[in-house]
């Protein structure tokens, strides 16, 4: 969706690991569902970045994914178990 706007996606290598960290300790705390984990952590990080597009970011443009972003978006659904529970 985002290269129909023209916009590249990256993720460094710490988000990455972070990505799979969060997913690995939500599957751990609540119920693992596997690889699916990751696709909904990967799907809620995403979701703000595909509303902006191209109102806030514009076309032909470049997001980053960092660790520290990775950290921002989900630190509070990750502690709130409740909600980990239902939106991851």
């Amino acid at each position: 969706m985002m290269a129909a706007e023209e916009v590249i996606l990256t993720f460094d290598d710490d988000a990455l690991r972070e990505m799979a960290h969060i997913a690995f300790l939500v599957n751990s705390e609540v119920e693992n569902i596997g690889a699916r984990r990751l696709q909904t952590v990967l799907s809620h990080l995403l979701n703000d970045f595909m509303f902006d597009i191209p109102d806030v970011i514009g076309a032909n443009s470049q997001v980053v994914v960092t660790k520290a972003l990775v950290n921002e978006k989900l630190d509070e659904l990750v502690k709130n178990r409740d909600l980990s529970q239902f939106i991851l």
